[in-house]
């Protein structure tokens, strides 16, 4: 028993000395981990996003929110006063040229008409009357004509019987004139008795009805309004656009617009018309612009809302990076040790002579197909990106840009498609939450 004790005693330390051999590796490497990673030393690349270089199309647009009115469209009124007595059609149906809308009592104007006609009758018989009354005056005249150049009457008998021709005549005359103006008047009583019944001015389709069958129309002050009747094959696409963004309209650019409801389908026009005059709604100055769409399927309504694109530039198949790319351009690298990583540098994409770009690798490889020539925002311009070689180190490199909206840019010159582009900064440590950067 005496010789188990020193045994106990020596296999002690020995199990210490192991301990501490094992974990001392441990706490060095624990130790290395979080100087690396609380003060910075690590891969630089790990503070950056990156985006790749991918082909689509682009678009640099105006939106503008708008309504669907029919191109052509009549407010059917009353053009005499009475009683609506019956109305034929109803709300969406399709009349044609010359059909009957609607019926106003006529009896005042059948009325009218029959006093004018027989006004007319009773001149007309007055009329050969005098006709008659003139026949004899010219043969008195003659009479005493001749006996006067036979010296068988008087003087003043020859100037009684001229009078009396001259006046048969005058009331013959007069009498014409009554009869002239009975007629017109008989024929404005026969087009109020026709305006009695509405007839239809055009082909379309009745879109509101705004008098009920009953109702009483007054049209002593203004013409009171039945229905309206419009042509649907065509809409016209009515938009406001801000003062800020007018100048980037042009006539016959292209235009298309989306509807609630309409399963994101387009449809597709020209801008026809800016109107010169603005509206001011809330201090805020608006122009209206105007085009018209076919709508042969009817799917398009009236009064719809219309989100508007007025495409300024497009561009087909491009080389696309994002925006977000641009603003890294300048960006510097994080220091070896620093604790937090570098913020954005200020935007480096802006506008720039065209022969200052297109200097990198790649050149001619991003030129899209189906660039709009001419139009705002195609002219090229040059920036700078950064972008991650095979090894990962970054280089910054100049670009040349085409087309550009706030979301994406037209590279030209200066990338190949699949090339890494820094597109964002990761915030904070390696847990911190990425910046984030739009879509391509």
């Amino acid at each position: 028993m005496n010789d188990d004790k020193p045994s106990n005693r020596s296999t002690r330390p020995r199990w210490g000395r192991r301990a501490v051999l094992i974990l001392l590796p441990l706490l060095l490497a624990g130790a290395w981990y979080g100087r690396s990673a609380f003060l910075g030393e690590r891969d630089p690349a790990t503070n950056y996003q990156f985006s790749a270089v991918q082909r689509g199309d682009i678009e640099d647009v105006v939106t503008a929110t708008g309504t669907l009115q029919p191109r052509d469209y009549v407010d059917v009124g009353a053009q005499v006063s009475g009683q609506l007595r019956k109305i034929h059609v109803e709300v969406g149906h399709t009349v044609e040229a010359g059909q009957l809308l609607a019926e106003i009592d006529p009896t005042v104007y059948r009325a009218r008409v029959n006093a004018s006609r027989a006004q007319l009758r009773n001149l007309r018989a007055q009329l050969k009357d005098r006709e008659a009354q003139l026949a004899l005056a010219q043969i008195q005249l003659r009479r005493q004509r001749a006996l006067m150049a036979e010296d068988a009457t008087t003087k003043e008998s020859l100037q009684t019987a001229e009078a009396s021709a001259k006046s048969a005549q005058a009331q013959l005359e007069a009498l014409r004139a009554q009869i002239e103006q009975i007629e017109s008047t008989l024929r404005a009583d026969e087009a109020n008795l026709q305006y009695a019944r509405i007839l239809s001015p055009m082909a379309g389709t009745v879109v509101s009805i705004t008098a009920r069958q009953g109702q009483t129309l007054n049209t002593n002050q203004q013409a009171p309004v039945v229905m309206r009747i419009a042509d649907l094959s065509t809409m016209t696409v009515q938009t406001q656009v801000s003062e800020a963004d007018i100048g980037r309209l042009k006539l016959g650019m292209e235009a298309y617009f989306t509807t609630l409801g309409g399963s994101g389908k387009r449809w597709h026009g020209e801008l026809e018309k800016v109107e010169p005059t603005p509206t001011v709604t809330n201090n805020v100055v608006l122009y209206n612009a105007l085009f018209d769409v076919p709508n042969p399927d009817g799917r398009l309504m009236t009064q719809m809302t219309a989100q508007v694109f007025f495409v300024v530039a497009q561009a087909r198949d491009a080389l696309l990076i994002p925006m977000a790319a641009l603003s890294q351009g300048q960006a510097r690298a994080p220091q070896a040790g620093s604790a937090t990583a570098p913020a954005a540098a200020p935007p480096a994409g802006t506008a720039q002579p065209a022969g200052n770009g297109g200097a990198g690798r790649g050149g001619g490889m991003g030129q899209g197909r189906g660039l709009t020539p001419g139009a705002t925002g195609a002219a090229p311009r040059s920036g700078t990106v950064r972008v991650a070689d095979a090894r990962g180190a970054l280089e910054e490199r100049k670009v040349e840009l085409g087309v550009s909206n706030r979301v994406q840019a037209q590279v030209l010159s200066g990338l190949a498609e699949g090339e890494r582009v820094v597109s964002g900064l990761v915030v904070g440590n390696g847990a911190g939450r990425p910046q984030m950067t739009p879509r391509l």
